[in-house]
């Protein structure tokens, strides 16, 4: 009888043990980051500094490459949460979605691209821009449209007044343009400073300053996923924000030792240059709301690439109450 008590007592003791484990075992979201980018700073700053693990989450995060693939994962179900452009929920939306695609955290707030020149330029303008080969982004993708939206805000038709290249893969702009492919090229950090390092080309003009504040990249998740898992969002969300003020308010050399080890490839003095005029020109968002009249702009620039079929209602799409829950720290 002792033996058995003891068996019965050991077997409950480890079940206890068992639960006490799974209760306090992090929760698992999976993201899917469009592209490995220095403009997802707090993100990497998150991830190092061990904010999600504070918030008792575990993140797993793979690079997906590309609107298209990141959607397809969201949607299938491969991928808990994305960070791409703001405009891939405006697109569900216009496919007529049953369960949309809402955005509930912003991460960047400005476009993150720079106009490259092959020669060096003393006193640029855009109307040198008549006439050239300009080598830009993918079609429907916010690089390209907002690259269009600035080109016409200085009187330039993208379309006529120049040769626009916009069927190159976005992980091979920068190569084609290395190569000797265009005479302008649009491009993000690091590769705008690594080409100024390597007298390859020469920023020109910023494409965030030009076309001001914009919801450029941002967290999104399924509806039905936000209603199911609202702790956990709120907690990731947190995290985020986080993130974001620890950028805001450390060093660019700072920032960039922490996020290092996600681009191994770059060198200790382009990683702090490309952090440092992100910095410069307000491109990472110091909280996670995503305004209205950013979202409003977002719906304009689309409209002006030809992208927009109907706008679609702010409060349709996006969902701020994870974010001010953050920032309020409640």
């Amino acid at each position: 009888m002792k033996r058995l008590l003891s068996l019965g007592l050991a077997a409950g003791l480890a079940l206890t043990a068992l639960l006490t484990g799974c209760a306090d075992a992090p929760e698992k979201i999976r993201i899917g980051e469009v592209t490995r980018s220095i403009f997802y700073a707090p993100q990497y700053v998150a991830l190092e500094k061990g904010f999600f693990k504070e918030e008792g989450l575990d993140v797993e995060l793979t690079t997906t490459w590309g609107g298209d693939k990141t959607m397809t994962a969201l949607l299938s179900g491969g991928i808990d949460v994305a960070l791409v452009g703001s405009e891939t929920s405006i697109y569900v939306a216009q496919q007529g979605a049953a369960d949309p695609v809402i955005t509930f955290a912003q991460l960047t707030q400005t476009d993150g691209t720079f106009l490259v020149s092959r020669q060096k330029v003393e006193h640029f303008s855009f109307d040198q821009l008549k006439g050239s080969v300009f080598l830009g982004q993918r079609k429907g993708g916010m690089p390209q449209m907002v690259g269009e939206y600035v080109l016409k805000k200085h009187g330039i038709d993208p379309h006529n007044d120049l040769q626009l290249i916009q069927n190159i893969e976005f992980k091979n702009v920068a190569s084609a343009f290395a190569s000797g492919t265009g005479e302008y090229v649009q491009l993000f950090e690091p590769q705008a400073s690594q080409f100024e390092a390597d007298g390859i080309g020469y920023v020109v003009a910023s494409f965030g300053q030009e076309s001001g504040t914009v919801p450029y990249t941002a967290y999104m998740a399924k509806q039905s996923y936000l209603e199911k898992q609202k702790a956990a969002i709120q907690k990731f969300t947190n995290a985020i924000y986080k993130g974001q003020q620890w950028v805001a308010s450390h060093s660019p050399k700072e920032t960039a030792q922490v996020i290092a080890p996600y681009f191994q490839e770059v060198s200790p003095e382009i990683l702090e240059s490309s952090v440092k005029r992100y910095l410069e020109q307000g491109s990472y968002a110091t909280d996670p709301i995503l305004d209205e009249s950013e979202w409003n702009l977002l719906q304009e620039i689309m409209d002006q690439a030809g992208e927009l079929k109907q706008r679609v209602d702010y409060a349709k799409l996006v969902n701020t109450t994870f974010a001010k829950t953050a920032k309020e720290g409640k």
